[in-house]
């Protein structure tokens, strides 16, 4: 089995032959999945985890190499998938973009699900949503065309196939939520969780899920200062959290100065798991538990934040 700094001196020196391979194995994998042909328990697009097993939990990378390679050394993910203990990392989107390191970030990321296709969750990030909600600056046919010259549009568009078909969302019954960016408002069930993208652009679901924020002192939702999605109070959080049967909402999407941040008196946890320009914050952030331990709100998973 491949250590992680072969995996990352791979994808530094990997030609667009080798590129094109990982995605195309990856992207039979995630299209197993899809299909309910591997052994991961998916509706529409809805991951159901087991109440077992240790996660491992990524926020935004946005193509910071140094910043994955420290938490998969940290967290010691490979090692544990290799003796086949039960442990889970689960990135919650925005794999590339506004970082020079995307491609090789994209390479590791699918390296890894190839080599750990049921320990591997993707979910798709606002920077790997569909064509008319994808986010701008979206600079990754730039980093593509700077690496691999010529072959980077063949690259660009199956990567780009491959990243609309991640999961929406993940769940652990009784326990948490895990997507992006927000919960969808207008959702009567989970139903709009799971097909979210095969009703999208009809409804809002998988804007919100996608693009949304949490705001404090607020009811209901507003127009998002971001241009798409919308700004969503305590009480929008709490009827889809409460419908759902579950504690807590884990996501990304926004940068945090310490990494992570707390919102709706601990029932939405944030993780920005990248640092440094443009984004400024001082700390990236990850967060390692088991699915098994019971919780009340993010508070009670604080000291498994892990900062650096």
């Amino acid at each position: 089995m491949r250590e992680l700094e072969v995996i990352i001196r791979e994808s530094i020196h990997a030609s667009s032959e080798d590129f094109l391979k990982v995605i195309d194995k990856a992207d039979r994998i995630v299209s197993d999945e899809l299909r309910g042909l591997r052994g991961l328990n998916v509706t529409g697009r809805l991951v159901q985890l087991p109440l077992k097993g240790e996660a491992i939990i990524i926020g935004d990378i946005h193509g910071d190499l140094a910043s994955l390679e420290f938490i998969l050394k940290n967290s010691g993910f490979l090692r544990k998938a290799q003796s086949k203990k039960d442990a889970y990392v689960i990135f919650l989107g925005d794999y590339g973009d506004r970082g020079l390191r995307s491609p090789e970030v994209y390479y590791v990321v699918l390296s890894l699900k190839t080599l750990f296709p049921e320990r591997v969750l993707l979910l798709q990030g606002n920077h790997e949503g569909p064509t008319d909600l994808l986010a701008y600056p979206h600079d990754l046919p730039n980093h593509l065309q700077m690496r691999f010259g010529s072959d980077w549009r063949e690259i660009y568009d199956k990567l780009s196939n491959l990243f609309r078909k991640f999961h929406t969302a993940a769940i652990v019954n009784g326990r948490c939520l895990m997507l992006h960016g927000g919960v969808p408002s207008e959702a009567k069930g989970i139903e709009d969780l799971a097909y979210a993208y095969q009703k999208h652009p009809y409804e809002s679901h998988l804007e919100e899920i996608l693009w949304s924020d949490p705001e404090e002192g607020i009811r209901g939702t507003f127009p998002s200062p971001r241009g798409v999605g919308k700004l969503f109070g305590e009480d929008v959080t709490s009827k889809f959290l409460n419908m759902l049967g579950v504690k807590l909402l884990i996501r990304g999407h926004e940068p945090a100065n310490n990494g992570y941040k707390i919102n709706h008196k601990g029932r939405i946890l944030t993780l920005f798991s990248r640092k440094g320009f443009p984004y400024h914050n001082l700390h990236g952030a990850y967060l390692m538990f088991d699915l098994n331990r019971r919780f009340d709100s993010a508070w009670d998973l604080e000291e498994f934040v892990r900062r650096f």
